[in-house]
């Protein structure tokens, strides 16, 4: 009797905390010794308000824990023949211990209008085995690669914060259970089953999550796209290749204009400021020549019509 009336008690003091604050509310059974925490939805139209990281347990520490690195590929190379490379990177990657993703042959036309197998295909191996796997695809060509990407993405900070959400998730978990096993009210029990189920999703799903970033970061991804020599060769008509003169006369015009580059930076850092050095003062020298020259010469016409009128004065 003591008990029931204890747990009423408790019932009534959830209420109370319910209608002070509407998203959580403590719910404790003194009795038991087992406390706990539930979120109940006092009004139909509200949804009750989910649980939150840092409700159970302290903020995550990512120092001194292990690094969750993905890194994935992607190459394009060229190849004699795409379907059997193809085979040959599918039977590399099992062999790795990986698995193929995809894979994708189909033809296509080269510019001559000739058709041609091309493929792709996306395998998963081991993240310790990547350059060794990027090696022995690479060796499937007898050239470099037409294009090559390696990325690198770090998720330890996330996958860290998906772990501590669990730890959380599963101590509400096990303290709605407990909380429910000791419900008497329908209502009560109603309302922490329904929140348990909401828990209990939000569970499977960080684990979905923090699984793909494992799985992410134990298997590299590798794109590769396989095309064929035939369409990366030039043209050619008759021995004649226009792709080659369309290069050779690109080249000849990236030569003379590096030429008229090369004379116009020679114009401004070496003859230009010769010439000013030089030409400045010639050209002072001359004005100052020429204008002495043409005070000379006015002063002897001022002499000569002087002289002129004297002779005309002794006339008179």
């Amino acid at each position: 009797m003591k008990t029931k009336l204890l747990f009423v008690f408790a019932l009534i003091a959830v209420i109370v905390a319910a209608c002070a604050s509407p998203q959580r509310a403590s719910f404790s059974s003194p009795d038991a010794g087992v406390s706990g925490e539930a979120i109940f939805d006092e009004s139909p139209a509200m949804e009750p308000a989910p649980f939150k990281e840092g409700d159970y347990a302290e903020p995550n520490v990512v120092d001194n824990v292990e690094r969750v690195v993905i890194k994935n590929a992607s190459l394009e190379i060229v190849v004699d023949a795409p379907d059997q490379s193809m085979q040959s990177i599918s039977r590399m990657a099992e062999e790795m211990g990986g698995f193929v993703v995809s894979a994708n042959l189909y033809k296509t036309q080269t510019s001559d209008g000739q058709e041609v197998p091309r493929a792709s295909i996306t395998i998963r191996v081991p993240a310790e085995k990547l350059d060794a796997a990027l090696e022995r695809i690479e060796a499937e060509s007898d050239r470099l690669p037409l294009n090559k990407n390696i990325n690198s993405q770090d998720v330890t900070s996330e996958y860290t914060d998906l772990d501590s959400r669990l730890t959380n998730l599963e101590a509400a978990e096990e303290q709605l259970m407990q909380i429910m096993e000791r419900a008497t009210r329908t209502e009560d029990v109603l309302n922490v089953f329904d929140q348990l189920t909401r828990v209990r999703e939000q569970i499977e799903v960080i684990k979905g999550q923090m699984q793909y970033f494992e799985n992410s970061a134990k298997l590299s991804a590798i794109h590769v796209e396989l095309i064929p020599n035939e369409v990366i060769q030039p043209i050619s008509i008759g021995g004649w290749e226009p792709v080659g003169v369309v290069k050779d006369a690109v080249q000849t015009l990236i030569v003379a204009l590096q030429g008229l580059v090369n004379i116009a930076i020679w114009l401004a850092l070496f003859i230009l400021p010769i010439v000013l050095i030089i030409g400045i003062p010639l050209y002072l020298i001359i004005r100052g020549v020429r204008r002495r020259r043409k005070r000379t010469e006015r002063e002897i016409e001022s002499g000569n019509e002087t002289s002129d009128q004297r002779v005309e004065s002794n006339t008179d």
